[in-house]
């Protein structure tokens, strides 16, 4: 019988002391069992069975935790294990815990997870699980690991409403659109203590043969009962950060506001704000004055004023790690997703009238012509002299101004009015891409429905704050260049050569020519744009001038923007809402001394460039979430009208069908080709339409036609419509007007004639 140890000596003397055996073990890498443990004492014969009863005291006592593969200190990791990266830490690294993991032990330890970059396109995100090689043994207290191999790739997690069905069991609706009417059962031990109408995360299962799809319920997100929440869907669907840490909104609390210390006194110019009536946050005020330089007669100074986010936001902060994964604000409807907390943004950083705050503005000189002559940043404390809206603004210069704005309009608003009027001549001089694309906006009812959909007046107003907002960031690039400081550029390239091919075949088609010499500049787009004003064909141009340009992105390499039609463009305007500005005024005040707050010396042009990768990949994000949430509510406000006859406009064509977009509410919809009708339709990629066989009736990118809706599904934000007004008959491109390659047949119904007539044309039916 082989006693047991009670003490700290080895009763046996051919046995090691119970410290030197566990010492061994947790500082041991890789796989430590009987053997490993025998080999360093030196044990054989009887010893190795002592040892084997000593170890399972040990883990009885918890002393060790036994593994498949041998022993561990408690809570210790090994040097290579499996796990799941279960989602990202405040800087956006990946973070794992061990799947196999003995909840006896306490919580699963959180594991750092660097992804090499042999990997490429492999690498593993989040529901990922790796095999990790741990970097310290897994002693550290934050372990971190290195992926050796990806086990299983990303698990699919699909976002959906839970419903609970008559009979008790329970069925979720996804939200996808793509996944739009395939509901899944859900099992039964997951239905337990999830709510009718919540929104949960699923994983599908593989189910029996014949039987209905079924899911797990991975996590329950939270209820789902009005419209009002709907944004949540686009926030959880895209993972989209919506609570800020602890840490970061401590310290946003404890933030004080700026002082004079290092600051221009500027309090007494009567900066104002001028801003959608609904907003909440003002960073930006503008102000202009006559130039009284002589040697510039009719010129103007002015002054744009960015609230000073830099002096609350530090490099490497609480508020500054999370800002930087947010990347920008996010606004819906209902609600605004904030870069930052609202102690920053609608407090500290808002340029309320009447209220000291702290700004980092730009004086420029122009020249008559709008030219930019000259220019200079300042660190300043100011005081708005008024908070404007658009329409308020506007109507103060067309002869009706309000109490606000009266005493305003003489010596501030004609001022401002007679520079904007500088800046449009240099920008009808500079042409830039002047795309006629008409924003909707929804406006709700206090209960989170759809009150009605409105295309918002474009007054001169906005004009002037954004020619002026211009100016100041081609002033900030501007200097950063001269500095030899690195920035963070807004970059929009030229269209690629398949998209101007593409753009010319259709242009074709309208027999509109597009030339084939040099490179592309934004005034010859502007010149077919002009061409096609105010004809039936003007909003289709406009919509595939559109889809032949690049999409804009930050870069700390500067390419130019094509559409601006300038060489160096940066974002310095709203650092309250995007991180590429707040990058910017961080590098403006390291650059010109202006405070201990600026860019970090050891911000690399590499560095920026990873920066600005992620924060074009947030802002990609976050429109797409805005134009989710907006399909999902117009759907919502669709839902009773399902069967009544709508206006539209083909919007897309592709193989299988049109997307056809309301007239009256924006609303986006899909007509499949099979409904279409009873011709056979060809896809024409060149010109964008769909082409009848037989009758040569087209649908074409920009059709006006009529729908029916025929369902409405809300949570996904999908309509499905059926056209029911005729196609267009057009003639060949280079065709005089009336000449067809086949006669038209006017039966709708469809008949023999007809099929015989498409299979001779060689059309394919779309089913």
């Amino acid at each position: 019988m082989v006693r047991k140890y009670k003490t700290t000596q080895a009763l046996e003397p051919s046995l090691p002391s119970r410290e030197d055996i566990l010492a061994f073990i947790a500082r041991s890498r890789g796989r430590v069992g009987k053997r490993e443990i025998a080999r360093e004492f030196g044990l054989s014969g009887a010893d190795k069975i002592a040892l084997k009863h000593l170890l399972d005291e040990f883990s009885e006592e918890g002393a060790v935790q036994r593994t498949r593969k041998g022993f561990n200190a408690p809570g210790a990791l090994p040097s290579s294990l499996v796990a799941d990266i279960i989602g990202r830490d405040r800087d956006g690294e990946l973070i794992a815990v061990p799947s196999d993991w003995n909840e006896d032990n306490g919580k699963p330890p959180r594991i750092l997870v660097t992804v090499p970059k042999r990997l490429g396109g492999a690498a593993p995100g989040v529901g990922s699980r790796v095999l990790l090689r741990l970097a310290d043994g897994g002693s550290d207290h934050h372990p971190s690991g290195r992926v050796i191999k990806v086990l299983e790739k990303l698990r699919q997690r699909i976002l959906g409403v839970f419903r609970r069905l008559p009979n008790g069991e329970g069925q979720v609706m996804p939200i996808e659109k793509r996944s739009a009417g395939r509901d899944l059962m859900v099992r039964p031990e997951d239905t337990a203590n999830t709510k009718d109408g919540e929104l949960v995360a699923i994983e599908p299962l593989r189910g029996s043969r014949g039987g209905p799809p079924m899911a797990r319920i991975v996590e329950r997100v939270g209820e789902v009962g009005s419209e009002k929440a709907i944004s949540l869907i686009a926030i959880y669907s895209h993972d989209i950060p919506h609570v800020f840490r602890k840490d970061t909104i401590e310290e946003a609390e404890a933030a004080k506001p700026a002082t004079m210390s290092g600051r221009e006194d500027w309090r007494r110019l009567p900066l104002i704000t001028i801003d959608p009536a609904d907003a909440k946050d003002h960073d930006d005020a503008v102000h202009a004055e006559p130039d009284p330089n002589p040697a510039n007669p009719g010129g103007h100074i002015l002054t744009v004023a960015i609230a000073d986010v830099a002096a609350y936001v530090r490099p490497d902060t609480p508020l500054d790690r999370e800002a930087l994964i947010r990347g920008n604000s996010v606004y819906f409807p209902d609600r605004v997703v904030p870069m930052l907390p609202e102690r920053i943004s609608n407090d500290l950083c808002s340029l309320r009238p009447n209220v000291d705050r702290p700004a980092l503005a730009v004086r420029m000189i122009v020249a008559p012509d709008g030219r930019k002559l000259s220019h200079s940043f300042h660190r300043v404390m100011m005081k708005s002299a008024a908070k404007l809206s658009y329409q308020q603004a506007q109507a103060a210069i067309n002869g009706n101004p309000d109490e606000t704005t009266g005493p305003l309009l003489e010596p501030v608003l004609r001022p401002l009015w007679a520079a904007y009027t500088s800046l449009r001549t240099e920008r009808d001089g500079r042409g830039p891409l002047d795309l006629d694309l008409p924003e909707r906006k929804i406006l709700l009812k206090p209960n989170g429905m759809v009150d009605r959909v409105v295309v918002p007046e474009r007054l001169d107003a906005h004009r002037l704050i954004e020619e002026f907002m211009i100016l100041a960031n081609v002033a900030a690039a501007e200097t950063l260049e001269a500095k030899k400081t690195p920035l963070v550029y807004r970059v929009h390239d030229e269209p690629s050569m398949e998209k101007i091919i593409a753009l010319r075949e259709f242009l074709h088609t309208l027999d509109i020519p597009l030339s084939k010499q040099g490179a592309m500049r934004p005034n010859q787009f502007n010149t077919i744009l002009e061409r096609v004003a105010g004809t039936d064909n003007a909003h289709l141009v406009n919509d595939v001038v559109l889809r032949s340009q690049s999409q804009a992105e930050y870069s700390a390499d500067n390419i130019g923007h094509f559409g601006l039609n300038l060489r160096r463009y940066a974002h310095f305007t709203s650092p309250i809402r995007r991180y590429s500005d707040l990058i910017v005024h961080r590098a403006l005040i390291r650059a010109l001394h202006l405070g201990e707050d600026g860019l970090p010396s050891e911000m690399t042009p590499a560095l920026l460039n990873e920066i600005a990768g992620k924060i074009s990949a947030t802002e990609r994000r976050a429109m797409t979430a805005e134009r989710e949430t907006i399909d999902r509510l117009i759907a919502h406000f669709l839902a009773d009208h399902v069967g009544e006859i709508f206006q539209g406009r083909v919007s897309g064509v592709i193989k299988s069908g049109l997307f056809v977009k309301l007239l009256e509410t924006g609303a986006d919809g899909f007509v499949p080709a099979a409904t279409i009708g009873h011709d056979y339709y060809r896809f024409e990629e060149g010109s964008h339409q769909l082409i009848g066989a037989a009758t040569g009736e087209s649908f074409q990118l920009g059709d006006v036609v009529s729908v029916k809706l025929v369902e409405a599904a809300p949570f996904a934000g999908a309509l499905r419509f059926e056209i029911v007004s005729d196609g267009t008959r057009r003639r060949p491109p280079g065709r005089k007007a009336g000449v067809m390659r086949r006669p038209r047949i006017t039966d709708r119904k469809g008949n023999g004639a007809k099929r015989k007539a498409a299979k001779a044309a060689g059309g394919k039916r779309r089913r």
